[in-house]
């Protein structure tokens, strides 16, 4: 999700810990500015846009919050936008397709923003995305249907089609919440376009994970930390992924082309790639025997990398033991909470899926679990 722009800004720093540059063949990303710790917050940022993704209403309009049985008043007291709101109650009583209505939803908030805030429309505006969504015509249609008078000012199929362009390439989907129940991907609560966060581009070992507390408390609930899983060295790339690191090859491969429109040449993927289909869905299997034969022994850690090149099936065994969370359900993504004032490195490392925390100060002994 890189987009042309200018140098992210690390939060709570006098200095930006990223910059935009252009790396021989993966074009513009955002590499670091310095060494940066494992934790340290590279960015924190709150979104220009914020819209639904599903018909469900068991959560505020504005913040997106859970709200209480009954309870229909924003937690965070923020006033709400007329027409948006009457766009979506629309949108809501006469879309069920879940897609279709999310799409709907997005161009309502996008127009909406158009009105509210011109300065961030241009900004959003400015973001990657050039194709053309062969909906683009059935969507301009139905919210021209459904829409309150007055449209927003510049409401055209054109504009309706250019910001389509922008949706799936910079969009961040707020979680639901990790429930132990719940099998396979979680579920979206809501979708928000954050520019700044936009220009990490993807990785299957990724080095930064990204967070958000949507339910948590404070003004910020719907902003999305990004803190670096390990060490990594200035002028490295920095970078997300943008799904579940457990994912298998094919998968991976398969969402990245439909949603990204790229196919990923990543070290992890110059691997698998060779891999027998039969193959491909045993990384847990791997892990777990190498941890069992005490397999750490010997792998040598890379910038805080996957070290392990000994063993040619599946080098990057190291990553999944020390970085990817073992609670049933979760496959999330595990760095460590952020450095003390003084800069000690934290030894309590946080999932971004289940949010539960785990110390473990040798990486690679026993752990204890934290209450959350």
């Amino acid at each position: 999700m890189a987009a042309a722009g200018v140098a992210v800004a690390a939060a709570a720093s006098p200095e930006p810990l990223v910059k935009l540059a252009e790396i021989p063949g993966r074009g513009r990303a955002l590499v670091a500015t310095r060494a940066i710790k494992p934790g340290e917050v590279l960015l924190s940022e709150s979104p220009i846009l914020l819209y639904p993704a599903t018909v469900a209403s068991n959560y505020c309009s504005q913040c997106y919050r859970s709200l209480s049985p009954g309870g229909h008043r924003c937690p965070a007291g923020r006033p709400p936008s007329p027409w948006l709101s009457e766009t979506i109650g629309r949108l809501r009583s006469h879309v069920g397709e879940p897609d279709l209505f999310s799409q709907a939803c997005f161009l309502a908030a996008a127009y909406d923003l158009a009105a509210s805030s011109p300065s961030s429309f241009s900004l959003f505006l400015s973001l990657q995305g050039s194709h053309t969504d062969p909906s683009a015509s059935v969507l301009h249609a139905l919210l021209s249907s459904l829409a309150p008078s007055p449209l927003p000012p510049g409401f055209s199929p054109d504009l309706t089609a250019a910001l389509l362009a922008k949706d799936k390439l910079n969009a961040f989907g707020l979680m639901e919440p990790f429930r132990e129940e719940d099998s396979g991907e979680r579920r979206v609560r809501a979708y928000g376009i954050y520019p700044k966060a936009s220009f990490f581009n993807h990785d299957c070992l990724p080095n930064a994970c990204r967070f958000d507390y949507v339910d948590g408390d404070g003004e910020n609930n719907t902003a999305i930390v990004v803190r670096a899983i390990h060490e990594i060295p200035e002028g490295r790339e920095v970078c997300l992924s943008y799904f579940p690191v457990n994912w298998n090859y094919k998968e991976r491969q398969a969402r990245l082309l439909q949603d990204y429109g790229f196919k990923c040449e990543c070290d992890r993927c110059q691997v698998e790639k060779n891999w027998k289909d039969e193959d491909e869905n045993q990384d847990e299997e791997v892990v777990e025997s190498m941890d069992e034969e005490d397999g750490m022994e010997g792998m040598e850690e890379d910038n805080g990398g996957v070290g392990g090149e000994d063993d040619e099936d599946f080098p990057h065994a190291y990553f999944f033991i020390r970085y990817v969370c073992d609670r049933e359900n979760c496959g999330g993504t595990l760095a460590p909470l952020p450095p003390a004032p003084g800069g000690t490195t934290s030894s309590v490392m946080e999932c971004n899926v289940c949010g539960q925390c785990k110390t473990d100060d040798s990486f690679g002994g026993d752990a204890s679990m934290l209450d959350e």
